[in-house]
């Protein structure tokens, strides 16, 4: 208590002392600092980010009331290099005996410190806002075109400074609108034919409508609209100067007649303008230079190929099959021009990562036709790299890696790529070795190959389902990794045949054909030496709690005793089949099941196969883009192949009741998750972000638990960051194993985002969820989710944290407590570890979420 007593006073008087800063510090005797600017619209106030943008002047930036910046740029002294000499000179012979004893260089490096420090502030800190009556009339005037420009032609704006005898200033903004300008007829003049009738098309899908009111941003994007809809009509000289609006206000009664015009095309001359109706034009021919270089601009083509109506030529010979090429061309000869066209095909060449970014020019023919010429530079064939890493870890001492990665392009001539990558490391376990074993005892490899197809590879015509605008491209990979000396030593093969495509620019679209997963445990018998917390409670019962032979037990020299570890599973067989003990001591009987049943679930081999469809929608439209939304869907079924196809296969079931293929049991269930996030921007660098996801895996058929890989984890910094990675859950039960995990989840966060200065912000943040096992074959109520009832087991965490904004990527630090945590009992859950001693300390890269 005293502790809290002590950071709590700690922090008031910080508190104080920030406020008691003389924030006028640098203000002149005639200048006011700005402390508050109000925008009145109507008589009420508008705190809107939109408005507040508007006005030239704004108070430095606070952070809890406190203008943190403003207050580290006052504590920067002005002319520090002058002062620093008049320092040196203020005492007789100081700059002597400094010279003398440091050397000048040291006495220059201290001046360039003390500079350079006081820099810092500056630069840091920000200056004062003074009241600028200049400036604060050009708010006014910004402001009334801002409501000018959406249909308040009557407005009126003023404003008012109130000034105080302590320096300090507001600014009021007072904004009467009157009544709102509403769009009334819309006409048009359009001189070409083929422009008015083209416009009859698609004058339907307006964004100018009767009876709306009139914004500025309707009319520009009306003129976008329309000049794109040409564009893709096979107008192709075509553009938005062309397209000019009139408005009539002139005794309309608060009503704007509209009228569009559209003049004919303007042709220059050296000695005038002439103007000429709009004409279509269409696509006479599409020519590829396959591989184009400007060494070789000059040089006779070696090879051609007429294909589709397509003409591909080359400088040498001819490297690529012809669909493989004209499957990414949109531009089809004989095709009516389109602006889009151009850019679907700059965009499926540049995704096949066979080409450079590609060059596309249109040659206008008398006929009004065009000749395309599409030129390609490919990309070397061949790509090597090499990677190496040393590392240091909880089970090694040392360790070496190299990750060679080979990417062959344009391997089968359909600008299919191959990519070929392994790993190989060796390290030194941190365990005592036995003599005679190699010092390099820990060993892992592996080897992943990859082919991607920049098409669908099916036997089925696809183009009517899934057409080729939207990038689809199909993935075929095959891996492999063995460890020796590592945990249990897996051994994993899997592989995946997968659809990808892109229905718009939001939207993606993934499918897992199918995907399986083998994992072999070579080591199982090291499961008590690598989840050392499932053999201490082992090792609890053992000699406190059971009545155990003295065969499982060993006693060191001090007369300690403990569990053998070699004997661990024959204890467990020896509780387990002790029915007098289950009746006597049901609770730690319970606990023995529950190892055992983990033990057997984490060392049995697994094999998934596997088929899952995901769905992504991502709103941001930059990488700047602060309110946006994503929603994640994604559907797995596993199993179901080989279940239907047990009894054809003459497939044998094992001891419990499961069938085998390869001697392993397949799993079999039904998992999806759903995750959605939203940001709102709130300006001034202020971010709201939230998210939500929900989670479930459930067994059936020939599996009655989920395989480890595939469950769900609660916890890390990326989750609930009032608890470590795999520490939070199962449900309310207070578990003591280095991997919780289960097969249902439900986790939300909020985060409020802040700049504290310069590329420094900060960050708070609520955190809530669990995992909890639902429809398995685990039997702890506290685990369990049960209904409704089991939602007050989700684990609260609040906390605060920093991030540093590289440009790159953003260096993450989080702080989170446990604010509400279910394994405490019910009635006791609230506020028990929130201290920093029980904190939890995240390190990231990027956002959470």
């Amino acid at each position: 208590m005293k502790k809290q007593l002590s950071k709590i006073l700690i922090l008031a008087l910080l508190a104080g002392y920030l406020y008691s800063c003389n924030a006028v510090k640098r203000v002149a005797e005639d200048e006011y600092l700005l402390t508050n600017t109000t925008v009145v619209v109507n008589e009420k106030k508008d705190n809107t980010e939109t408005i507040n943008n508007l006005l030239y002047q704004k108070p430095n930036r606070k952070i809890a009331g406190i203008p943190l910046r403003l207050h580290i740029y006052n504590k920067a002294r002005p002319n520090r290099d002058s002062l620093f000499e008049s320092w040196l000179d203020k005492k007789p012979k100081r700059r002597e005996k400094l010279t003398k004893r440091f050397s000048q260089k040291q006495v220059d490096k201290l001046k360039k410190t003390a500079v350079g420090f006081n820099n810092w502030l500056k630069e840091t800190g920000e200056a004062p806002v003074i009241v600028n009556e200049e400036k604060t009339k050009r708010s006014v005037g910004r402001l009334k075109d801002y409501y000018i420009s959406n249909g308040w032609f009557d407005v009126e704006a003023d404003y008012n400074i109130e000034k105080k005898d302590n320096k300090r200033a507001q600014i009021t903004y007072e904004v009467a609108t009157k009544q709102a300008f509403l769009i009334d007829s819309i006409t048009e003049t359009i001189k070409s034919p083929i422009i008015d009738s083209l416009y009859k098309r698609f004058e339907k899908n307006a964004l100018i409508k009767t009876g709306e009111q009139y914004r500025v941003t309707n009319f520009e994007q009306e003129r976008e609209r329309i000049s794109n809809e040409l564009l893709n009509s096979g107008i192709y000289h075509f553009n938005q100067d062309y397209i000019t609006f009139e408005m009539d206000t002139i005794g309309t009664n608060k009503k704007v007649n509209v009228g569009i015009k559209i003049q004919d095309r303007a042709i220059r001359t050296p000695d005038s303008i002439r103007r000429e109706p709009f004409k279509v034009y269409r696509i006479s021919d599409v020519n590829i230079i396959t591989d184009y270089s400007y060494e070789n601009r000059n040089k006779p083509f070696q090879d051609s190929v007429s294909y589709g109506g397509y003409k591909l030529f080359s400088y040498g010979k001819m490297r690529y099959r012809p669909k493989a090429i004209t499957d990414a061309i949109f531009i089809s000869p004989g095709a009516v021009y389109r602006n889009i066209d151009r850019t679907r095909t700059y965009r499926y060449l540049t995704e096949l990562r066979t080409f450079k970014y590609p060059n596309i020019e249109y040659f206008e023919n008398p006929d009004n036709t065009l000749t395309d010429t599409i030129r390609l530079s490919p990309l070397k064939k061949f790509n090597l790299n090499f990677s190496a890493d040393v590392s240091q870890s909880n089970i090694q001492q040392v360790g070496f890696s190299l990750n060679p990665s080979l990417q062959i392009r344009n391997i089968f001539k359909g600008a299919e790529t191959l990519s070929l990558s392994g790993i190989g490391s060796i390290g030194a376990s941190e365990d005592a070795r036995e003599k005679g074993d190699p010092f390099f005892d820990i060993v892992e490899y592996g080897l992943n190959v990859k082919l991607t197809i920049p098409r669908l590879f099916s036997p089925f015509y696809t183009e009517n389902i899934i057409p080729k605008y939207m990038s689809p491209s199909t993935s075929i990979g095959l891996a492999t990794t063995s460890q020796t000396n590592i945990g249990l030593d897996k051994q994993t093969f899997s592989g995946n045949f997968s659809y990808n495509w892109y229905p718009s620019t939001k939207v993606t679209n993934r499918l897992d054909l199918f995907n399986i997963q083998f994992v072999n445990n070579k080591n199982p018998n090291n499961y008590f030496s690598v989840y050392t917390n499932a053999f201490d409670s082992l090792e609890d019962i053992a000699l406190d709690s059971y009545n155990t032979p003295s065969e499982y037990i060993s006693t060191n020299e001090a007369g300690a005793e403990s569990l053998i570890e070699e004997k661990a599973d024959d204890f467990i067989d020896l509780v387990l089949s002790d029915t007098n003990y289950e009746s006597s001591n049901s609770t730690d009987y319970q606990a023995v099941s529950g190892i055992s049943e983990r033990k057997n679930r984490l060392t049995e081999n697994n094999l998934i196969l596997s088929s899952s469809f995901s769905y992504s929608k991502d709103d941001r439209t930059n990488l700047f883009d602060n309110d946006f939304s994503i929603f994640r869907a994604k559907l797995e079924l596993a199993g179901n192949v080989l279940a239907s196809t047990s009894k054809l296969l003459g497939l044998k079931k094992d001891d419990e009741g499961r069938y085998q293929f390869l001697d392993v049991a397949y799993s079999q269930y039904v998992k999806t998750e759903l995750d959605y996030i939203k940001h709102w921007d709130l300006g001034k660098k202020n971010v709201l972000a939230a998210r939500g996801f929900v989670g479930i895996a459930i067994p059936y058929g020939n599996s009655n638990s989920i395989p480890f890989a595939k469950s769900f984890f609660a916890g890390g910094p990326n989750d609930n960051r009032a608890w470590s990675a795999y520490n939070l859950g199962p449900g309310s039960s207070e578990s003591t194993n280095e991997f919780n995990e289960a097969n249902f989840k439900l986790a939300f966060s909020v985060e409020q985002r802040f700049n504290v200065f310069g590329d420094l912000n900060g960050a708070i943040f609520v955190d809530a969820g669990n995992i909890w096992n639902v429809l398995d074959n685990v039997e702890d109520d506290a685990a369990t989710f049960s209904g409704f009832n089991s939602l007050k087991d989700i684990a609260v965490g609040s906390g605060f944290g920093l991030r540093y904004d590289f440009s790159f990527f953003i260096f993450r630090f989080d702080v989170g407590f446990k604010s509400y945590d279910p394994s405490y009992s019910e009635g006791n859950r609230w506020l028990n570890d929130f201290n920093f001693t029980n904190a939890v300390y995240n390190i990231g890269i990027n956002y959470p979420f």
